[in-house]
Parts: C-alpha cells; sequence; structure tokens
C-alpha cells in the first residue's frame, strides 16, 4: 500500500521535490519498501503542475488536500506565516503527518504546531528550514541527543555570505555586491530578510530551540545587518587576522541562553572562515562530540528539495511500520534569554570623523569615561572632503557601556561626518 502526498506549493523547492520523486520513485520502492504517490498538487499556477507531469492531480484550494482523508502527508512549500500556518494546522487537525521547509513559521509558531502534532499523535518534519540541503535538525535531535550542546555558530545565510565574500575579494562596495547578487539570482528584488538578518533570525532560533531545548522564537533574536559594512572593513579584519561573516549565534552560559545574529570578526584559522560564497555551515559543540561542522548549499532547488524528500521518505517509512512519532517537541526546560545588553566581548567600531585635532582625544575620553578599555586605535586613509576613518578595537567589554560610548559620540559636535553611522562588528573570540 503506498503513501499518498499532497504538496502544496509548486515553485522552485516544490518543482525540486516533484523531480526527484520522478525520478528515484522506483528506487525508493526497491531499496526502502516506500512506494510514495502524488495524489495532489495545489498551487496557484497549474502550469507548473503540468510542466512537472502531475496537471491531473491539480488543484487551486488546499482545502482538497487536508480534507482528502485518502492523503497520508501534507508537504508544505508556499513559505509565509499566514495561509500557509492555516495550511499546517489544518492538515494536523484531520491526522495528517507534515513536512515543511518554513522557517519563518516555526521559528514564530513552532510551539502551537508542535502542540497540536504532539495531541494529534502526528509528525512535523521541517529539516529543510534551516541549511537547505545541509542535515542540521535531525543530528541535533538524534545523533547529538546524548551531548549538552553549549554554543551553535552558523553561516546560514547565502545571499549575505555572497555578498561579504564579493566586497572581500573585489573590494566592491555593499551596493554593487548586492547588485551583483541580484543579477545573478543569489539575492531577492527585496532582500531585506536577507541583508537585515531577519531570515538568519528565524533559523537561529529553531535551531536554539532543539539546542537547548527551550523554546526561542524569531522575535527573541538580536539582529543586526550587513548595510553599514565597508570594504575598509574587511580590509582592516584581514589585517587584524580575521574575516567578516554574519554570523548567527547561540550560546548556553552561566545566565542563560545567548542568542543573536550580526556581522562578526572570525579568526581567519576558524572552520567558518573558510565557507565563502552561497555555501551555508553549522558549527556546533557539545560536550562529548567536542566540535563539529555541517557544510554545503544552504538554497536552491536540489539542496532544499533534498532535506524536504528526506523528511517525507522518513515520515513514510515510519508511518509504514505504523510507529508513533520518534521526537517530538523537546522544549521541555524554559533557560532565560541573556539580554543582549549583558554580551560581552570585543569590539571594532569605526567612525567616519573630520580630519582635524582633537577628534581623537575627543573620541577617546568617551571610551574612557564608560571604562571600557581599548586595545588599538587606528586612522585608515582619507576619504572624500577630508573626512579619515577612525578604527577602535577594544578590549573585552559589555555591550551596554559600548552603547553608552555610542551614543555619547553621536552627540559630540562636530565629530562624525553628516551624521554618519558608526560601524560596529563584534569579535568572535
Amino acid at each position: 500500500m503506498g503513501v499518498k502526498l499532497g504538496l502544496i506549493g509548486t515553485g522552485t523547492v516544490g518543482g525540486g521535490c516533484l523531480d526527484i520523486i520522478n525520478t528515484h520513485k522506483q528506487n525508493f520502492l526497491h531499496h526502502y519498501g516506500i512506494d510514495l504517490e502524488v495524489a495532489r498538487v495545489c498551487s496557484r499556477n497549474p502550469d507548473q503542475a503540468i510542466s512537472h507531469g502531475y496537471g491531473d492531480c491539480f488543484t487551486s484550494d488546499f482545502h482538497d488536500i487536508i480534507n482528502d482523508p485518502d492523503i497520508d502527508i501534507v508537504i508544505e512549500l508556499i513559505g509565509g506565516t499566514t495561509t500557509a500556518k492555516d495550511i499546517v494546522m489544518g492538515a494536523l487537525a484531520a491526522g495528517k503527518q507534515v513536512v515543511t521547509a518554513n522557517k519563518a513559521l516555526m521559528a514564530t509558531s513552532g510551539e502551537e504546531i508542535l502542540d497540536l502534532a504532539d495531541k494529534m499523535h502526528c509528525e512535523v518534519a521541517f529539516e529543510a528550514s534551516v541549511g537547505g540541503g545541509i542535515p542540521i535538525i535531525v543530528p541535533l535531535k538524534h545523533s547529538l541527543i546524548s551531548n549538552e550542546v553549549s554554543s551553535i555558530l552558523g553561516i546560514v545565510n547565502g545571499t549575505t555570505n555572497y555578498i561579504l565574500t564579493l566586497m572581500a575579494e573585489s573590494g566592491i562596495n555593499y551596493s554593487d555586491a548586492l547588485a551583483l547578487a541580484q543579477e545573478k539570482g543569489f539575492a531577492e528584488a527585496d532582500p531585506t530578510a536577507d541583508v537585515d538578518g531577519l531570515d538568519a533570525a528565524a533559523k537561529i532560533a529553531i535551531l536554539a530551540s532543539i539546542a537547548f531545548n527551550t523554546r526561542i522564537t524569531m522575535d527573541q533574536v538580536y539582529h543586526e545587518g550587513i548595510r553599514l559594512i565597508l570594504p575598509t572593513d574587511l580590509t582592516a579584519a584581514q589585517d587584524m587576522g580575521y574575516c567578516v561573516k554574519l554570523l548567527a549565534l547561540a550560546n548556553r552560559t552561566d545566565e542563560g541562553i545567548d542568542v543573536r545574529v550580526h556581522p562578526t570578526m572570525v579568526p581567519l584559522d576558524h572552520p567558518l572562515a573558510a565557507v565563502n560564497g552561497v555555501d551555508n555551515a553549522i558549527y556546533v559543540k557539545g560536550d562529548a562530540v567536542g566540535e563539529t561542522m555541517f557544510y554545503g548549499e544552504g538554497a536552491g532547488a536540489g539542496p532544499a528539495a533534498s532535506a524536504v524528500m528526506g523528511d517525507v521518505l522518513e515520515t513514510a517509512r515510519r508511518l509504514q511500520a505504523g510507529c508513533q512519532p520518534f521526537v517530538g517537541c523537546t522544549c521541555t526546560d524554559a533557560l532565560p534569554l541573556v539580554p543582549m545588553e549583558n554580551l560581552t566581548t570585543r569590539y571594532y567600531i569605526r567612525f567616519e570623523v573630520e580630519d582635524r585635532s582633537g577628534v581623537l582625544a575627543a573620541t577617546a575620553n568617551v571610551f574612557s569615561n564608560h571604562d571600557v578599555s581599548v586595545y588599538s586605535v587606528i586612522q585608515r586613509g582619507k576619504n572624500e572632503g577630508g573626512t579619515v576613518d577612525l578604527v577602535y578595537i577594544t578590549h573585552t567589554a559589555r555591550e551596554r557601556d559600548i552603547r553608552k560610548v555610542l551614543s555619547d559620540i553621536r552627540c559630540l559636535e562636530g565629530v562624525l561626518v553628516d551624521d554618519s553611522e558608526p560601524t560596529v562588528i563584534r569579535v568572535q573570540k
């Protein structure tokens, strides 16, 4: 008896899933005894279903799928947090298994979804929500379950990693690098979610929830993007023995859980420093396993569809064996979330200032007033209009003190050029 699928969303990832089924259906049956049947396909574009050979089972109404008693697994691939939530909750309420790639949905409504799944004795699989084709959700839930995870560092957004790589290698500015990323299809027409760190925030919320058994939602994650990064920042980092990456970080501390997304200086000898272009990587440290890294393509039809279909096959295998879900929601703890103001680390801070006497003394005095110890201060080059970049590297300092420094320097008369915004990059220890 076959396992019947209802697939909702026939875009890049959904089309990739249909291609995998068309190509490997007989292999799945031969090797694993899993007979997959696509019973219904739903999207706003019937031509997409037709192009993959599923025009005869097309519907434009997702209710036709969640209300079909014969469908065993619902695959949600439309994205978003409104209609997608209706689909997932409706499918679970109908007693169906769910596979999704929806990071935003799981990072905002994961607790509600998983509670309903538990109540209905159903499974929600979401491997493709983080890292594309990189296995990370299942390893955290299964392979690394015997560990107490102390930290996760991730390059989990290919768009920003491509932009920063291009800026570092070519010396071009952010706007030009973004335009090239959009031209090559690596960045959306509206890149906000990527370049402002929202996409990465959703992903680290999911990973932190699993790793630390504590529910973290997307809106609890501090996030900064890469818009203020200049080529001079990347050159300065290189001179210091670092590169700049948009990192998603989650750490277990004595105070609780520290979860954040921001540009970070990563030592050149760290494994994450070698992850360039559109690739993703997730670095996990556990008390038993030590340090591990999961690396690969983080986006695209093939990698994402691979992760989705892996979930589909595992869910189908469980259904055929008559087994209950192996691992549901593991957020059994309620560890406190550490406020960003309590972060303690080193800082790179660059100001564009007027090239005149007294500026260095005035800014240095502000650091001293807030007991922020300065490791070095460097004046880098001359800009148009007679301005210079003043770069401070601090010793270990507390975030709240750094914010006081920045606030006071913004108030110094005639120091910051045209009310320019300082660039702040935290330095990974």
